[in-house]
Formats: C-alpha cells, structure tokens, sequence
C-alpha cells in the first residue's frame, strides 16, 4: 500500500529540511506531495533541493491558506491512502507506521493521530476540548482529538468529501464530513511538541470558524 503524504507549506524556513528529512527516513512505501503556499521566506529553495529525493513540489502563484494547499496536494496524490503533515515539527512523523498498523491489521479504515493535549496552553487545550465536544454531538463521533493534523483515510474516500475549505478550517470539515456519512474514525495516540512562537493559527479566530464550519456542514442540504 502507498501513501501519499500531503504536506502543505507556509514560511517554515526553520523547520522544513529537518521535517523532510524525517519524512524521507520513515520506511514505509510512500511519496510526498508538498505544496508551497507562496512562502516569503527560503521555504521553496529548500523544497527544491529535496525535488530529486521522493518530493513532488507544487507552488502557489498566491498565499491560499492550509486549506487550499491540502486539496492542491491531494490532486496530485498517486498513493492508495493519504495523511496530512503540517511542516512545523509539532507531529513526529516515525509515528506514521503507528497510524498505518490499524489499517494494515483490517481493523480500520480511518485512523486519527490523538494528541495529548494537556501540554497545550490552558486556552488552546480548553478550545481543542470545546471543538471536539461539539464534533461528537454533532455528529455522533467518539474522537478525542478532531483538529490532529494526522488524519489518515483512503485517497478516494479523501477526494469523495469534495473539500472546499481554503484555512484551518479544513480539519473540522474533514471530520464533519466524515461523521456526517457515519464513517467510524479509529485513534492512535501520538507525539506531540506543541510550537509556542510564530504559530500561524489564532486560537479565538480560527476556534469560531472551525465551530462554523462544523455547524455548516451538520446542516447544509
């Protein structure tokens, strides 16, 4: 089985090469789709020196937000399951093969990296707890954990949710839409090294629109 590993970029000029150089040693059968998203910084130069090492590299014209950079990866996705890396380092990818065992085993399909949220901020670990609250009542989920960036699902079951989601709210709508098409999500805890500076996501902006994005797609016809 392959995977297509969807790694979305912004300005992680500090982070990326150490990051693609973990992605690349992780043995498992894989390709790394990786979008930049108009970096400012010396992202896509780094990205380039990794072209003939196993990474695709697509590039924005336009910042377009994680959202938009995930469905630009997933296009050019060849592999048989997708999963979403986020290139700041927070997620360790040797827990990769950890998310593939359960489907592997034929004891999922879906597979969700749960992190331990408790070494989070008290404000973003109380949000995290709040959004995941309203996915499982909303859509009569069990997840622990619905923003992880780790969400593993077949490539066409990915492609089928039509995703439209340009920001951060691409992971409530991955797990609103799954929920709402009764799919059972299966979790594996993960690590977890949460960033403290130049975090690009804003916990009380980015909170109200994954809540309006689980509302959305809970009602939408």
């Amino acid at each position: 089985m392959k995977l297509s590993i969807l790694l979305p970029v912004y300005n992680e000029q500090a982070n990326l090469e150490r990051l693609l150089q973990r992605l690349l040693a992780v043995n498992v059968d894989k390709e790394i789709v990786a979008v930049d998203d108009c970096s400012a910084d010396g992202s896509r130069e780094i990205l380039g020196r990794f072209a003939d090492q196993g990474v695709a590299i697509v590039c924005h014209a336009l910042n377009q937000g994680k959202g938009a950079a995930v469905r630009t990866a997933l296009e050019h996705a060849t592999g048989d399951y997708v999963i979403i890396q986020d290139a700041d380092n927070e997620l360790d990818p040797n827990d990769i093969p950890r998310l593939l065992a359960p489907v592997l085993g034929g004891q999922a399909k879906i597979v969700y990296g749960a992190r331990n949220l408790r070494v989070q901020s008290w404000g973003n670990f109380l949000g995290n707890k709040l959004l995941t609250l309203a996915t499982n009542l909303l859509f009569g989920t069990r997840v622990s954990d619905m923003e992880t960036c780790y969400k593993l699902l077949p490539t066409e079951l990915m492609r089928s949710l039509k995703l439209e989601s340009h920001g951060f709210d691409i992971e409530p709508e991955i797990t609103a839409k799954l929920g709402r098409a009764g799919y059972a999500i299966y979790e594996v805890p993960i690590s977890y090294f949460p960033r403290i500076e130049h975090k690009k996501m804003r916990p009380i902006r980015d909170g109200f629109r994954a809540l309006r994005a689980l509302l959305k797609y809970r009602f939408e016809r």
